[in-house]
């Protein structure tokens, strides 16, 4: 009901669009909104803590199938901009901006029933799921700060205890590597570190999920590459150290050594300082080693180029220039073997197979008939699922391709993304199908057997490669299941968002994940990126944090934080941006390297930083030091 109130009367500063115009747009906004969400079917299987979590969710997603771009620049002109913000509490922004455009018109706007949620609720709500399911908020920041464990954790008591002093608050443990003893080891640890420290850290047990990888190849020939160092201009700083050993005999080298190899001991006593080694390496290039010092149980020799040396090698002994008598040897032993590998250029076809068989390079018989280079798929029936003209991506995006053609037992890939002198592609690297539709189920017998131990030991659960709500009711089955005999509650399940079906499925299966007590979900940016393509990766981001504000969960933010700074000590320009920027996620999940510790310092003084300037997406408007200063010195 409306009624004139005329002792209002309006003259702004700046002219702006009537808001007589604007209100009916927002009154049939809301009449919708309050109707879908009168339609939610899902609302009494819900836990109970997510009911009105789950209505404001589908309340948002009521609210963004308009186009509210003209109407949020028209309401900005009078100062009005609730609608930018809405995610925790749709309803009550909506009334609240309708109450306030109803009195500057003159008129009395009063609706039926209270909102669902009123502004501080929904904040509670977000807080409360928070400290459930990742702990309770550290000192400084708001943001959590989770470390991927090293299998080193198990046993390396000291490092989980300086991580935790660092400020890590959580820990995860990749079910795709080590088992049951290193995940025991590693929690004793984090136990005990809780304990000394006085600080909690709850634990993530991350499912590995169906692996999409490329299958073997055979390997390449024996070959040791040794190398001098060299400065960015290519100039030798050192040469290369080689220890040579007569053959038969106990290796025993000085530190420093880039080879060890055995030769004939008959060959290896006429050895003496000053001599040369000439030869013919396995690339065909001349090649020349200095002998500069030598011992009862092998020589130096030191080399200004780059050598590749094979089994059989032929050495050849030179003293002052001249050959010896009898001086012609060739190396003894095994070389390692390179990895086998598939060089592919832009334009090349490939064969993905669903055979097990070692794959192979492309190749000319002797009646020149080409074969194309061919590669099994450890996933054979996913083979089933794809169609031509879908892109496929191999090795985290470094090569892509076209399905062009399908045969039974084969799929016909055309290459379309390689480096100007190709690229190889190897055994057990990734491959992703970001717009075919699979029928992968997001459980594996591996997960299941990890899931047991899961649930007796962790906190939180991930569930990799969520893409549709049946692998989230897998998963609560499966875990409902493993409780009958176990005392404690259900752990936590955390979604991790990686494939564009997952991004697309996410609302559907936040409200399925709904009806356990602690749920998060996780923002897996690497294989998310090769799905959607980098270019789509920041608004991708963008939408799972509206998405998940808007049910007052948490989020975790993860994939190469800060990942320079973890593996060599020291971040980038654009690593520190990004973690930055990652303080809008409830948590922040860092990789495993050699400077862990550090990274997790460096991250948690990042955060303390910025917690003052923005929570979420919302400006918070400190007060800044650069503008004092400015009038300061004005003055």
């Amino acid at each position: 009901m409306t009624t004139p109130n005329t002792n209002i009367h309006l003259d702004l500063p700046c002219p702006a669009s009537d808001l007589a115009e604007l209100i009916p747009p927002l009154l049939q906004i809301r009449a919708s909104i309050l109707e879908s969400e009168s339609r939610l079917k899902a609302v009494n299987s819900i836990h109970p803590v997510y009911q009105k979590s789950a209505r404001n969710l589908v309340q948002y997603l009521a609210l963004r199938r308009f186009d509210l771009r003209s109407l949020q620049v028209q309401l900005t002109d009078w100062g009005l901009s609730s609608l930018a913000r809405p995610e925790r509490k749709v309803q009550a922004s909506l009334d609240n901006l309708l109450f306030v455009m109803n009195t500057l018109a003159g008129k009395k706007w009063t609706p039926a029933g209270k909102p669902l949620l009123c502004f501080d609720e929904g904040r509670q709500l977000l807080e409360e799921h928070t400290a459930a399911l990742l702990g309770q908020q550290p000192p400084g920041h708001r943001t959590r700060i989770m470390v991927t464990m090293p299998t080193e954790a198990a046993k390396d008591y000291q490092l989980v205890h300086d991580l935790m002093e660092g400020g890590m608050n959580c820990a995860r443990i990749n079910c795709a590597h080590d088992g049951p003893f290193v995940w025991e080891g590693i929690i004793a640890n984090i136990r005990k570190a809780e304990a000394t420290t006085g600080h909690t850290c709850k634990i993530l047990m991350d499912l590995a999920g169906p692996k999409l990888r490329t299958g073997p190849l055979p390997d390449g020939p024996p070959a040791l590459k040794v190398r001098p160092g060299r400065n960015d201009l290519g100039e030798v700083l050192k040469s290369s150290q080689i220890w040579l050993y007569p053959e038969g005999t106990q290796p025993a080298p000085p530190a420093g050594a880039d080879a060890i190899l055995p030769v004939p001991g008959g060959w290896f006593a006429q050895c003496k300082k000053g001599d040369h080694i000439t030869l013919r390496d396995a690339r065909g290039s001349n090649r020349r080693m200095r002998i500069s010092g030598v011992y009862p149980l092998g020589c130096w020799a030191a080399a200004k180029k780059t050598i590749y040396f094979t089994p059989g090698l032929k050495l050849e002994l030179k003293r002052k220039g001249e050959k010896l008598k009898n001086a012609v040897a060739r190396l003894a032993g095994e070389m390692p073997r390179r990895p086998g590998s598939i060089l592919l250029h832009t334009g090349d076809p490939l064969i993905l197979t669903r055979s097990a068989q070692p794959g192979h390079a492309a190749w000319f018989d002797e009646n020149d008939n080409f074969h194309p280079a061919t590669i099994g798929c450890s996933i054979p029936d996913v083979l089933d699922d794809v169609k031509e003209g879908e892109p496929i991506w191999f090795d985290d995006g470094k090569i892509g391709g076209i399905i062009e053609g399908k045969e039974p037992g084969q799929v016909l890939v055309r290459i379309t993304h390689a480096g100007a002198p190709g690229t190889h592609l190897r055994a057990e690297k990734g491959i992703n199908l970001p717009d075919s539709d699979l029928r992968l189920t997001a459980l594996t017998d591996e997960d299941f057997e990890a899931l047991e131990f899961a649930v007796g030991n962790a906190d939180m659960v991930g569930l990799s490669f969520a893409n549709r709500p049946s692998d989230v009711e897998a998963l609560i089955r499966l875990m409902r299941g493993l409780q009958n005999d176990k005392p404690h509650n259900l752990p936590g399940i955390v979604l991790k968002i990686e494939t564009n079906r997952g991004f697309e499925h996410l609302p559907a299966m936040v409200l399925t994940a709904m009806q356990t007590p602690l749920v998060g979900v996780m923002i897996a940016r690497g294989d998310l990126a090769i799905e959607c393509g980098f270019g789509r990766l920041a608004e991708l981001q963008e939408e799972i944090l509206w998405i998940c504000e808007a049910a007052h969960l948490p989020v975790i933010w993860a994939t190469q934080v800060l990942e320079g700074m973890a593996k060599q000590g020291l971040p980038t320009r654009a690593e520190v941006t990004d973690a930055a920027m990652g303080q809008r996620a409830e948590c922040i999940m860092l990789n495993k390297g050699p400077h862990i510790v550090d990274a997790t310092k460096a991250l948690g003084n990042i955060l303390d930083r910025m917690q003052d300037h923005q929570t979420k997406k919302r400006s918070l408007l400190r007060k800044l030091a650069l503008a004092e200063k400015f009038f300061g010195e004005a003055v």
